[in-house]
């Protein structure tokens, strides 16, 4: 009986076995929250979260539910740019701290320890590497036996992480070594050429984690040639990228090529975005019926600079009449500004005045404005539009559920879009100083 009793009592400890992963963030005054999250190819499932004490102390305990696999711990807010990756084995606690200016750095996990290792000693081989091709050195037994370390390091950690989550990583991070010594612009092309040799983009540990994007990033962004300029630069990188994408399942392809997409938006480079969605991203967004990630990359391509305006009814007086004309059929004007207000909009209460008064100086045929009211009611906008005679206006009305709005994209107000003479969209200014700038350096 003690003996079926001491099982009894054992058997629930052993099925409730719990981890821990635990840590401290410096400076602790810097830092309130963390949230852990486990991480799959295409989808977050949050886990569990831990107050970040006064000594920058955090403790998350894992009960048996918490299967082996990629984790995300979010530190702050936005959270996508603001955490890291933590392999868990499911078989041992974890430790580390981390430090905003350096990083994460792992005291007690088998599996987060060795790819830190590894990492850091490749970095010092990289370095080696670099030193010798910046000092322009000819002793190419110093190169060979650099390369060497290189390879035996390499082979070393590969042997070492057999059987660990931290071997895929190893392997899709090894680099091009040269067989025989090479000169510095030879190398550097061979890095190019080759750095995607070892990435394996349908292993799920390395799609459910930052390593993918990150690498992906580093190779667009990071290589280049003197010869091209840098759009055709990002666009052949990309294409390079695709080759090896293809293999991953499309909603893995649809991630990573959404952020790519979104980078180079947020950058400015308008024409690589669209040259991303039309060449893969819709595709993707075709196989997976994503009718939402569809509309999104149309928008964005329609109201992109360069692109004819999206058209509209307008009503004009001519010869005392009241007559419909479409956007492009206006004439008599070097640029058209389109400006999206409200009468609600206390901002554009601001602003509005301030642009009538600012496009009264420019001589006549320089600048025509066509001011939407994005409106719930007409009242309220009709009375302000006669404040504002020179503008050509037009009522939108059901406000953020408007036709116009929507076909520029429109969010928040005031927004602007400043057109050519043929109604080609050149600049799309942030607020008002940032249009009278673009004005300011046409003169």
């Amino acid at each position: 009986m003690k003996r079926i009793l001491f099982l009894t009592l054992l058997i629930p400890s052993i099925i409730l076995a719990q981890h821990k992963i635990k840590g401290v963030f410096y400076p602790a005054k810097d830092y309130n929250f963390a949230l852990l999250y486990k991480v799959g190819p295409t989808i977050s499932d949050y886990v569990t979260n831990a107050e970040i004490g006064e000594d920058g102390s955090f403790e998350f305990t894992l009960d048996s539910t918490a299967t082996k696999g990629m984790y995300r711990l979010v530190y702050a807010v936005p959270q996508e740019d603001y955490n890291f990756d933590i392999m868990y084995n499911g078989e041992e606690d974890i430790e580390l701290t981390f430090i905003a200016e350096t990083g994460v750095d792992f005291l007690k996990s088998t599996d987060n320890k060795l790819l830190t290792s590894y990492t850091n000693s490749m970095s010092m081989v990289t370095q080696s590497i670099g030193n010798y091709y910046s000092q322009q050195s000819n002793d190419s037994i110093a190169l060979h036996a650099i390369f060497k370390t290189q390879r035996e390091t390499q082979t070393s950690f590969e042997e070492a992480a057999k059987g660990t989550m931290a071997l895929d990583f190893i392997k899709a991070n090894k680099p091009y070594i040269p067989e025989k010594i090479e000169d510095v612009n030879t190398y550097i092309q061979n890095l190019e050429k080759h750095y995607f040799d070892y990435v394996d983009f349908s292993k799920p540990t390395l799609q459910s984690s930052n390593f993918l994007e990150e690498k992906i990033l580093n190779y667009v962004f990071g290589t280049s040639s003197k010869s091209e300029d840098e759009i055709s630069k990002y666009k052949k990188n990309i294409d390079v990228v695709y080759s090896h994408l293809k293999v991953a399942p499309h909603k893995v392809q649809r991630i990573l090529l959404f952020d790519l997409w979104q980078q180079m938006s947020d950058l400015g480079f308008e024409s690589v975005s669209n040259y991303i969605s039309e060449n893969y991203l819709m595709d993707v967004a075709v196989a997976l019926n994503d009718q939402e990630l569809l509309h999104a990359l149309i928008l964005y391509k329609n109201i992109s600079k360069g692109q004819v305006a999206p058209d509209f009814d307008i009503e004009i007086k001519e010869k005392e009449e009241l007559i419909t004309k479409k956007l492009t059929e206006l004439e008599g004007a070097e640029n058209y500004i389109i400006t999206f207000w409200s009468s609600t909009c206390s901002h554009c209460l601001d602003e509005i005045p301030q642009l009538h008064t600012f496009i009264k100086a420019f001589p006549e045929g320089k600048v025509k404005v066509v001011a939407v009211g994005l409106e719930d009611e007409p009242y309220g906008w009709k009375n302000l539009t006669y404040d504002f005679p020179e503008f050509i206006h037009v009522y939108g009305e059901g406000k953020w559920d408007n036709e116009i709005g929507d076909a520029y994209g429109v969010t928040s107000t005031p927004a602007y879009f400043i057109l050519d003479k043929d109604k080609k969209i050149a600049e799309k200014p942030i607020d008002f100083k940032a249009l009278k700038a673009f004005f300011e350096t046409d003169e």
